[in-house]
């Protein structure tokens, strides 16, 4: 290692971790933790959030940056020794879906989230040669398109089929912690990395003035959070379909999941109806829980023309969201049968309601301003709906962009109303950004009909 320093040491370190993954795919490895030293955690360091909400000490990144070295050094030596302390979370609740629920978050404290991604750069190297292609959450190289992607072209090569929308009613609540101690232990024998996990999982919850304690679940929001549900949906799900289910199947089916959200596709209904009998019982075995109305079979043949399919979910094709879009059949320029995808309709109704209130609470900025910021709201928006076929919500979405920002800015003048020819001439002189594609990689098969 001499010569080497900095992130081309971790690296190297991790491809080492990575070899020696690839050489026992079913050994559980005993010595992680010689890896963890000052250069580790400081690349960890270096890796961490620095904008990110403090935890239950108050700590900020600049506070624990002044003495830098001293704190990883101690860091490291209480991790290593055992001495390490796994601090509350603390617990905010954001709003979720069309805001009428809200889902719990758990801030660690900065020190914790150092450490979190140091453990979580020991094992990545370990879980990335473990984990399936059908797999894209929080993975590096991975993304929310790329599932999408996967998603269409899977569905497209089957001709559509019968589908189950997969929903774990409270995933992160309810994972046993005990089960998922022993999933890691098969391939992590470790006994300092193991310690620590096992005190992050134990950790108490801060909310309301009061520390609480759960027998089940991990907080949603640590650094670690991610990768050890992906360990434990990569058990429960993912090896599960692919080793015993599949060869199992008279036809073709594929897996699609991101985080805790799944989609199923059966080519075969008889296939997808046996599946969807058994899928209760193999969550349950984990002590998780499918929702009873959002996980559901769902009718996606490809239609026929000029007489739509029957079956299951009703005479005609039906649809189901995933990431953010709800997929459907539609026809292509060239009259052929394509899974598209819009904006879903409560990510849309939410974006909308978000730029309303920014527009509301800011409306008393310069002009420039609130152009600048609402352009960056509605680039971001493109940056990730902007996919192919979606342009008419795009453009939706920038109509009622343009009416929150009229409502406003007539309210800050004391009037209840502005014409649209003065707020024409306003955009004249202050645009938006037009809607415009980003992710246009949909390949068309040669004969889709």
């Amino acid at each position: 290692m001499q010569g080497i320093s900095g992130p081309d040491l971790i690296s190297t370190r991790q491809e080492k971790i990575a070899t020696l993954a690839r050489q026992a795919p079913e050994m559980g490895l005993t010595s992680l933790n010689h890896y963890l030293d000052y250069h580790w955690l400081h690349e960890a360091y270096l890796r961490t959030r620095k904008d990110g909400a403090t935890g239950i000490d108050g700590q900020t990144a600049a506070a624990y940056a002044a003495n830098l070295e001293t704190n990883l050094r101690d860091l490291l030596e209480r991790a290593k020794s055992g001495r390490y302390r796994a601090p509350a979370v603390r617990r905010v609740h954001i709003p979720k879906g069309d805001g009428s629920k809200t889902r719990p978050i758990g801030i660690p404290t900065f020190e914790d989230k150092i450490l979190q991604r140091a453990v979580v750069m020991l094992l990545e190297p370990l879980y990335e040669r473990d984990f399936l292609p059908c797999s894209y959450g929080f993975r590096p190289g991975r993304s929310q398109h790329q599932a999408l992607q996967a998603l269409w072209d899977q569905t497209m090569a089957i001709g559509g089929g019968l589908f189950i929308e997969v929903d774990i009613k409270s995933f992160f609540d309810a994972l046993d912690k005990v089960q998922l101690r022993e999933i890691l232990e098969r391939r992590v024998r470790d006994g300092v990395v193991l310690r620590l996990i096992g005190k992050w999982l134990n950790a108490g919850v801060l909310e309301g003035g009061a520390i609480s304690y759960s027998e089940t679940g991990t907080p949603q929001g640590g650094v670690i959070s991610p990768l050890l549900a992906n360990v434990y949906l990569h058990a429960v799900l993912d090896h599960w379909f692919e080793q015993d289910v599949k060869p199992c199947l008279k036809g073709q089916a594929f897996l699609i999941r991101f985080a805790d959200d799944a989609v199923l596709g059966f080519a075969r209904d008889d296939d997808a109806v046996r599946v969807m009998a058994v899928l209760p019982k193999r969550f349950a075995k984990y002590g998780l829980a499918l929702h009873p109305e959002k996980t559901r079979m769902v009718n996606f043949h490809r239609p026929r023309t000029p007489k739509p399919p029957s079956g299951a979910g009703g005479s005609g094709p039906g649809t189901f969201d995933l990431l953010g879009f709800t997929h459907y059949w539609g026809k292509s320029r060239r009259g052929y049968w394509v899974v598209q995808r819009k904006t879903a309709n409560d990510r849309f109704s939410r974006a909308v309601r978000r730029t309303a209130d920014w527009c509301r609470v800011n409306r008393h900025l310069p002009l420039a301003e609130q152009q600048q910021a609402l352009g960056q709201k509605l680039r971001g928006h493109y940056g990730y709906y902007g996919i192919t076929g979606n342009s008419r919500a795009l453009q939706r979405f920038l109509e009622e962009t343009k009416r929150r920002w009229r409502k406003w800015l007539g309210r800050r003048a004391q009037r209840t109303h502005r014409s649209w020819g003065w707020f024409v001439q306003l955009l004249d002189r202050y645009p938006l950004p037009q809607p415009r594609i980003v992710h246009s990689s949909l390949r068309r098969p040669a004969n889709s009909g």
